[in-house]
């Protein structure tokens, strides 16, 4: 195998396939990336056995082959190499990397024991725009469970109806909500891991325009143009999330988002003290006040707002709110309430696109 490229494309390329590759994996080989030669193309391929990445990238190919190469060195050398030409010559598994003064001689392994990817027989596919995908995750995955006893819950939920998707994360003390308006054929659940959903976002180009996601029963694969990404699913039954958003509140309060999320993040310098995280809202005369206690001190924090309903005493862990409002990109949000021991819901002023419900902290009388 003999192929020339420019440092700069091999490089973003390795960059790509390291994001499956991790150093759990049962099998010795998966620590390497197979890179494959043949049409004046690249096709590299890295897999843990949850995550599989292949992706595609012009070269000068003198000599079609294949390879392995370990991908920690491989990634290493590419990167420090001078900004030119890389020649890349392979003997069996010896391989030479020369790029201008430089050249590495290393060992690779033989292709016959790299196992094959997943095959996604497609039952359902969509197209959906590359930001609508991107946002729906970001918007959500934050609050996936961390608790392995409910697996269902350690992804995000995509919840695909006939003109829209819902993205859904739960952990059974917030939940957030992103639904975005896309025209499908069909309906059904798939529940994508966290790991998965957090670096499919990495390898997706910021001008990327479509993105067209196949489902199988127990997989799902996702075509960036010249990157393919493969996914298993979780199986399971999520959880019933519509019943918990209430359309009914009797309190309403408007304030300043960024406002309102600086003096959280002040008051939660106190508030991490304690294990709870806990913040305290008293909501009257206009103004929130966030107040925070500890073993070494003190903080208040009055933020103006505008309110319509009575007056209300809340508390809350000051991580859950602070996640839901930084991905809330108004300049104003809403927070609805009934009382002091039902969720609040946090959403965008006049948009129903978003919804972050987070529990309330039920404090002693």
């Amino acid at each position: 195998m003999k192929l020339r490229i420019h440092k700069q494309e091999l490089s973003k390329h390795i960059s790509i396939v390291q994001k499956a590759i991790s150093g759990r994996t049962p099998m010795p080989i998966l620590e390497g990336i197979l890179v494959e030669c043949f049409n004046n193309q690249i096709k590299l391929t890295g897999s843990d056995g949850e995550i599989s990445i292949e992706t595609y990238v012009d070269a000068f190919i003198e000599e079609e082959g294949s390879v392995v190469i370990g991908s920690r060195i491989f990634g290493d050398i590419i990167r420090k190499l001078p900004n030119a030409m890389v020649s890349i010559d392979v003997e069996g598994t010896n391989i030479k990397i020369t790029c201008e003064q430089s050249e590495f001689n290393i060992l690779g392994q033989n292709t016959k024991e790299y196992p094959n990817l997943p095959v996604v027989e497609e039952i359902n596919s969509i197209t959906i725009p590359g930001e609508k995908l991107k946002e729906g995750i970001k918007s959500t995955e934050f609050a996936v469970s961390l608790d392995e006893i409910r697996p269902a819950l350690t992804g995000v939920l995509m919840d695909i109806h006939k003109e829209s998707i819902s993205f859904v994360a739960l952990d059974g003390y917030r939940m957030s909500l992103k639904i975005e308006d896309v025209k499908n054929n069909f309906e059904r659940e798939a529940i994508v891991p966290s790991r998965s959903c957090n670096e499919l976002i990495k390898i997706m180009d910021e001008d990327l325009e479509e993105v067209t996601l196949i489902f199988s029963n127990n997989h799902i694969s996702v075509n960036l143009g010249n990157t393919i990404f493969y996914t298993k699913l979780i199986n399971g039954e999520f959880f019933a999330y519509e019943g918990l958003v209430r359309r009914e509140h009797s309190k309403t309060v408007k304030v300043n988002r960024m406002d309102f999320l600086n003096s959280l993040e002040r008051a939660s310098l106190l508030a991490k003290e304690e294990r709870a995280n806990l913040v305290k809202l008293d909501i009257r005369n206009g103004e929130v006040l966030i107040e925070s206690n500890s073993d070494i001190g003190n903080v208040h924090e009055l933020v103006p707002c505008e309110k319509d309903g009575e007056d209300l005493k809340i508390a809350f862990n000051s991580k859950y709110l602070i996640e839901g409002i930084r991905t809330i990109p108004t300049s104003e949000i809403i927070l609805q309430f009934t009382d002091a021991i039902n969720p609040c819901i946090i959403q965008p002023p006049e948009r129903e696109d978003y919804i972050y419900l987070v529990l309330p902290v039920r404090l002693a009388n």
